[in-house]
Parts: C-alpha cells; sequence; structure tokens
C-alpha cells in the first residue's frame, strides 16, 4: 500500500513538473502577472468605477458596508459636535427656554442614530432639526447630498456588477478537448461550442489566436507570438443561429500554422490556441465575450465529436450534453501535407499528358520475299 501512494505521488509530481503553462485557462481566466510597474496604483482610483465593477463580491460587500457605517459615523460626530459648541448635551444643564440645534440628541449614541436617520431618510420625528442654528441646516443639506451620492453609486455598482455580460459568457461552456480530422474532403481542427440558455447571442463571431514563441531572422525571441486562426461553421462565422451546439473547424491548409504539425509530433510542440466568441446579450444588448484555450495534450488527432442532436417521436428537438466532449476515433491521414500530396497524385491519374517529341513512324510492309 505504501508502495503505491508513492508511486501515484511520484507520478502526481512528475505531472505537475511537465504540465504546460497557458496564458488563458479553461473557464477563459488570463494567468499573467504584471511587475515592475512605474506608475503608482492609486492610478487605479482615477477609474474609481471599473476599480470598483473588477473586485471581488467580498472585498465590494466590504466597501459597501465601510461606506455606508463611516459616513454614519463621520456625521454623527459632527451632530455631536454641534450640540457640544451649542450647548445642547445634558451635562451642561440647558434651562427650560433653551432651544437645542437638533432636539432630542444626548450624547454620541443619539447623535450616531439621528445621522443614521438623516441620511437613510427614516425620520422616526423623535429627532430633528430646529431653526436654531445655521450650522445644522447647513450640515442636514451637505449629509442628504452625500447620502444621494453614496446611495447612487454603491447602488449602481452593486446592480453592475449582477448584471455584467461576464456573468452570461458563464453560461456558453466550449468542449474540453479540440480534434483534428477530415471534413469535407479536407482535414480540419475542430472545436464543440454550445449556448446552455435559450435566449440568442446576437451578431456572435468566433475567431481564434495561437499563441507560441517564435525566433525571428534577427535572433529574436518573440514569446507569446500571436498568428491568427479563422474558424468558420458551415453558415459562415458571423451572425449565427446560436439555438443549439455549433462544431466551429479550422481548415489546416497550407496557410495554416497546424499544416507542418502530425499525428507524432504535436504533442512536442509548444503552443497554446485560445479560442474567442463575441456577441451581443440578447436581453441585455451588452457585448460579452468568451474565452477558453487548448495545449497540444489536449488536440486529439483522429478524432471526431460524437453526435450530440437528435429529434424525438413529439417533433422536438434534443440536446444530449452528455455526449458533448466525447469522441470518436475515426481514419484519419497522419498529417496535412500526406492529404494534399495524396490528392495530388491522385489528381494526376485521371489527367493525360501529351509528349510533345513524340512522333509516329508509319512502317510500310513489304510482300516480296526471296528464295
Amino acid at each position: 500500500m505504501f508502495n503505491y501512494l508513492r508511486k501515484r505521488f511520484a507520478s502526481h509530481i512528475r505531472e505537475r513538473s511537465w504540465r504546460r503553462a497557458r496564458l488563458v485557462s479553461k473557464d477563459g481566466r488570463c494567468n499573467i502577472e504584471f511587475g515592475n510597474v512605474e506608475q503608482s496604483r492609486f492610478v487605479f482610483l482615477i477609474d474609481i468605477w471599473t476599480t470598483i465593477l473588477d473586485l471581488r463580491w467580498r472585498y465590494k460587500m466590504t466597501i459597501f458596508i465601510s461606506a455606508f457605517l463611516g459616513s454614519w459615523f463621520l456625521f454623527g460626530l459632527l451632530w455631536y459636535v454641534v450640540a457640544y459648541i451649542h450647548k445642547d448635551l445634558p451635562e451642561f444643564n440647558p434651562s427650560i427656554n433653551h432651544t437645542p440645534c437638533v432636539d432630542n440628541i444626548n450624547g454620541l449614541t443619539s447623535a450616531f442614530l439621528f445621522s443614521l436617520e438623516t441620511q437613510v431618510t427614516i425620520g422616526y420625528g423623535f429627532r430633528c432639526v430646529t431653526e436654531q442654528c445655521a450650522t445644522a441646516i447647513f450640515l442636514l443639506i451637505f449629509q442628504s447630498i452625500l447620502g444621494v451620492i453614496i446611495n447612487s453609486f454603491m447602488c449602481g455598482a452593486i446592480l453592475a456588477k449582477i448584471s455584467r455580460s461576464k456573468n452570461r459568457a458563464k453560461t456558453i461552456t466550449f468542449s474540453k478537448n479540440a480534434v483534428i480530422s477530415k471534413r469535407g474532403g479536407k482535414l480540419c481542427l475542430l472545436i464543440r461550442v454550445a449556448n446552455l440558455r435559450k435566449s440568442l447571442l446576437i451578431g456572435s463571431h468566433i475567431y481564434g489566436k495561437l499563441l507560441k514563441t517564435t525566433i525571428t531572422p534577427e535572433g529574436e525571441t518573440i514569446i507569446l507570438d500571436q498568428v491568427n486562426i479563422e474558424f468558420v461553421v458551415d453558415a459562415g462565422n458571423e451572425n449565427l443561429f446560436f439555438i443549439s451546439p455549433l462544431t466551429i473547424y479550422h481548415i489546416i491548409d497550407k496557410n495554416s500554422p497546424f499544416f507542418h504539425m502530425a499525428a507524432e509530433t504535436i504533442l512536442q510542440q509548444d503552443f497554446e490556441l485560445v479560442v474567442f466568441l463575441d456577441g451581443t446579450v440578447e436581453a441585455t444588448s451588452a457585448t460579452c465575450q468568451v474565452r477558453t484555450s487548448y495545449i497540444p495534450e489536449e488536440v486529439l488527432w483522429g478524432y471526431r465529436f460524437a453526435p450530440i442532436v437528435s429529434k424525438t417521436k413529439e417533433g422536438k428537438y434534443r440536446v444530449d450534453f452528455q455526449n458533448f466532449s466525447k469522441t470518436v476515433a475515426v481514419e484519419t491521414p497522419h498529417c496535412a501535407f500526406c492529404l494534399y500530396n495524396e490528392k495530388e497524385a491522385k489528381a494526376k491519374e485521371k489527367k493525360g499528358y501529351d509528349n510533345p517529341g513524340f512522333v509516329l513512324s508509319e512502317v510500310s510492309e513489304t510482300s516480296d520475299t526471296k528464295m
């Protein structure tokens, strides 16, 4: 038992050390770190709206609660100072004819409660501002305006966070693996994508980027060099009718970066295929982007996707997501170069070629014989 666990642990360590680094995770998150940034982090406060939206929920709720509690307590202190200066507090023993700036503020606790009632417009009617102090009236106006600003900003940030198109992107899923097989007589790289909602993405567009390390003729090494990968479906790659799962494919021709790869060498390649799907959410008219990536270990050569759409007896179309990422082995050329050479050879067999140097000469036969 101990030897078995030790082998499993050793294989897990080897797998972790051998695992390739990827820029984009399967769920679309970017794995990148910025170092030695010269600009101060305070520049993010200039675009405070985007900064708040990009925060995680726990930090956003912390800021939300702190903003309200902080403003209530700050203005509570100010109301207490006003009452203290005007000598409205019980420790000053005000006379019976004394008119306070704010009725029924007896200490810091009651000042905090009045600040809370003012900013959230509760107004229980027990504490109220009198016309005795102009300072109190000005402070009331200032707190009311600031409270409206805080409420608008925080409520808007939470609503925008909830309704962000990034959440819609979570209902778009890609197949776990990409496959390479023949489609329409051509060698293609195929990926399956599905919309888990019945609402459509309007104006959808699919494209890809192949990230790899290249060395220029001048000897410069470019990490994460980007090469465009065109993906299409049978109806085109724009304005997709994205109501059912689609199989998008990239034709591996002589202009494709996969043309010189083969089934035996693809695992030795160092690349990352990032696939993007852009579209407009039908319900909110907001644009969203879904992305995922595939490394060489996730590209299966010689496979195709299993069927996923069927028709029921009631006349409805049924999508079986159990077969969404399921693949089936098929006969496939082990490289694109071999497939094109095979096509050229077959094409030449069907053609005839004239030899301009060939001359047909006639031989005359004679019937004379010598005895």
